[in-house]
C-alpha cells in the first residue's frame, strides 16, 4: 500500500459538522468582503485617477494586518476566540453600513474611503489569527492539512464569485448596493459563530497580552523552521503583490474595461485559484513544497509579463486565470507549512507572525509598485515586477521549506518539580540547573547535541541559557537557563513536545552517571518572594 492511500480525502473535513457550517458561513462572508473590496477599488478610480491612491486602497487593507497581527495573535491565544470573532464581525458590519450610507448619499471622498478601508483592515487584522487558530478545534489532527487547504479554497471560491457579483451589482444597482450585501454577509457569520459551541480548553492562567506577544516573538526567534517559512513568504509576496495593487488600473487603462470587466478579472483570479486548489493534491505527488512555491513564483512572473503587453479583456482574463492558480499553490503551501510547524500553545501568535509578513510584504509592495507606476507607467512596472518575481523565486529556492512532519503534541514527560508550598508562582527570576556527568571524550559530542536543546529552552520561555563545567572536576557539566518567573517555567513544562523529547534524549544518552541528571530550581532572593518572607518570620 502506498503512502498516498493513507492520505485523507481533500474534502474529508466537510464531514465534521462544525467545520462545514463555519466553512459555509465564511465562504458567504468572504464573498461579501470581496464584493466590498471590489467596490472600493472601483470607487477610488472614479474619485481619483491617481495610481498611488488606487494602490493605497490595497495598502489600507493590508497595513493594519501588518501592524496588528501580533497583538491579535496574542489575543487569539489568551481570550475566548468565539466571543472575540463575534465582536469583530459586528464592528465590520457597522463599517460596511457606513460605506453604504456615505456612497448612497454622495458623501464619499478619497480620504474617507481610505480611512474606512483602513478600519476594515483593522477588523481583518484582529480576527484573522483567531479564525486560523480554531481549525484544530473543528477537525481531528489528521485532517488539519486538508482543512487548511479547504479554507484557502473557500477564500478563492469567494474571490471567484464575489467580484463577479459586485461587477453586476455596480453596473445595475450601484456601489452602495454592493456594500449593503456585504453587511448581510456578516450577519450570516455572526449567526454561525453564535451556533457553534466549542469544547472548553483547560489551560493555566492566561498570559498577559504583552508577555504573550514577547513569548510569540521569542518563539519565532529560536524556531528555524518557522523562520524559513516567513522568509519565503516575504520574498514572494513583496514581488507578487504588483498585479493585485494595480488591477483596477490594469483593467481600466490596459484592457479598456469597465466595472463588469473588473469584476470578471477578479473572478478569473478566483476561478484559477479554485482550479489550482483542486489540482494541488495531485501536484503534491509530483512536486515537493519547495518546487511548488518555485513553480508558482515563475508562473506569477510570466503572468505579469503577459499583462504588461495585454490589450484586451479576453487576454487579461486568460492570464489572470493562471495567476489565480499560481497564487493558491504558493499561498496554500506556505500556510499549511506554517500550520504544521506550530504547536497549539503558540499557534495564534505564530500564524499572526505569518500574516504580519504576508500583509507587510503586500503593503510595502503595493505602495512601491503604485509609486513606480505613477512615475513610469503600468507596462514598465509590470515588466519590472515580473523580472523581480522570477529572480527572487530562483534565489529563495535555496532556503528549503521544512517537512512539517515533527510530532508537536505535548510530551508532558517532565516530572512535577518539588518546591516549598509557599513559593510565589509569580516570583522570579528563576534559574534551572541540570547537572550531567560527561566524559572528556564525549564532551564535544555533548556540546553538539545540547545546542538544539538550548534553542528549545529559549524558544519556550528562557531568556538566557548556557553550559559550564566544574574546573575541579571537568567531567561535571552543568546546563542552566533563566526565566522571568516560576509561572513561566511551569508553562515551559506544558510546551515541551514529543519532538523536543527526542532532542533531550540524545543529550541524556551522553550522561554517564548512575542516576538521571540532577535538576535544581532556584529563585532570586528578594523581599517580594514569599520564601524569603517565610524565612524572615522565623
Amino acid at each position: 500500500m502506498t503512502f498516498a492511500s493513507h492520505q485523507p480525502s481533500a474534502f474529508a473535513p466537510l464531514r465534521e459538522r462544525a467545520f462545514l457550517i463555519l466553512w459555509l458561513a465564511t465562504v458567504a462572508g468572504n464573498t461579501g468582503t470581496w464584493m466590498r473590496d471590489t467596490a472600493s477599488g472601483w470607487l477610488m478610480t472614479s474619485l481619483s485617477p491617481s495610481p498611488t491612491l488606487v494602490a493605497l486602497v490595497q495598502a489600507a487593507t493590508t497595513l493594519p494586518v501588518f501592524l496588528l497581527a501580533l497583538p491579535a495573535g496574542a489575543l487569539a491565544d489568551i481570550v475566548d476566540r468565539r466571543r472575540l470573532m463575534i465582536t469583530i464581525q459586528i464592528a465590520l458590519a457597522m463599517i460596511s453600513t457606513l460605506l453604504c450610507l456615505l456612497t448612497w448619499r454622495n458623501g464619499m471622498t478619497p480620504e474617507i474611503l481610505l480611512a474606512l478601508t483602513f478600519c476594515g483592515g483593522i477588523g481583518a487584522a484582529l480576527i484573522a489569527p483567531a479564525w486560523q487558530s480554531i481549525v484544530p478545534q473543528l477537525v481531528p489532527r489528521p485532517l488539519l492539512r486538508p482543512a487548511v487547504a479547504l479554507n484557502s479554497l473557500g477564500v478563492n471560491i469567494a474571490r471567484a464569485i464575489g467580484p463577479a457579483i459586485a461587477g453586476v451589482l455596480i453596473a445595475t444597482l450601484g456601489i452602495a448596493a454592493t456594500y449593503l450585501v456585504d453587511v448581510f454577509s456578516y450577519l450570516l457569520i455572526i449567526a454561525a459563530l453564535y451556533w457553534w459551541r466549542p469544547a472548553p480548553v483547560a489551560v493555566r492562567d492566561p498570559e498577559h497580552i504583552v508577555d504573550a506577544m514577547k513569548s510569540g516573538l521569542r518563539f519565532s526567534l529560536f524556531h528555524h523552521d518557522l523562520q524559513r517559512v516567513l522568509l519565503r513568504a516575504f520574498l514572494f509576496f513583496i514581488a507578487g503583490s504588483c498585479y493585485w495593487a494595480l488591477l483596477p488600473l490594469i483593467v481600466r487603462q490596459q484592457l479598456n474595461g469597465d466595472a463588469t470587466v473588473y469584476g470578471l478579472a477578479m473572478a478569473a483570479i478566483g476561478a484559477g485559484a479554485i482550479t489550482g486548489a483542486l489540482l494541488l493534491p495531485r501536484l503534491k505527488h509530483r512536486l515537493s513544497a519547495n518546487a511548488t512555491v518555485l513553480a508558482g513564483a515563475l508562473l506569477t512572473a510570466a503572468v505579469m509579463a503577459g499583462l504588461a503587453v495585454a490589450s484586451s479583456p479576453a487576454q487579461g482574463i486568460a492570464l489572470l486565470l493562471m495567476a489565480g492558480a499560481a497564487w493558491i499553490a504558493v499561498l496554500t503551501t506556505l500556510n499549511a507549512t506554517a500550520q504544521s510547524v506550530l504547536p497549539d500553545w503558540v499557534r495564534g501568535r505564530g500564524l499572526a507572525l505569518y500574516l504580519t509578513v504576508f500583509f507587510g510584504a503586500m503593503t510595502l509592495g503595493s505602495a512601491c509598485w503604485g509609486q513606480l507606476a505613477s512615475l513610469h507607467g503600468i507596462p514598465v512596472t509590470l515588466a519590472v515586477a515580473a523580472a523581480a518575481t522570477a529572480s527572487i523565486g530562483l534565489l529563495a529556492h535555496r532556503w528549503q521549506l521544512p517537512s512539517g512532519d515533527r510530532d508537536l503534541t505535548p510530551s508532558l514527560h517532565w516530572p512535577e518539580p518539588a518546591i516549598a508550598d509557599d513559593v510565589d508562582a509569580t516570583g522570579g527570576p528563576v534559574m534551572i540547573r541540570i547537572s550531567y556527568r560527561v566524559s572528556a571524550a564525549d564532551q564535544a559530542a555533548f556540546l553538539e547535541a545540547i545546542r538544539p536543546l538550548g534553542r528549545i529552552r529559549r524558544r519556550d520561555g528562557a531568556y538566557a541559557w548556557g553550559v559550564m563545567f566544574d574546573m575541579a572536576h571537568p567531567e561535571h557539566v552543568m546546563e542552566w537557563f533563566l526565566l522571568g518567573s516560576w509561572e513561566e517555567h511551569l508553562r515551559q513544562h506544558e510546551r515541551v513536545s514529543q519532538a523536543d523529547r527526542e532532542v533531550q534524549a540524545r543529550v541524556h544518552a551522553l550522561h554517564h552517571g548512575h542516576d538521571k541528571p540532577v535538576v535544581e530550581h532556584w529563585m532570586a532572593l528578594s523581599p517580594e518572594n514569599s520564601a524569603y518572607d517565610a524565612t524572615m518570620r522565623h
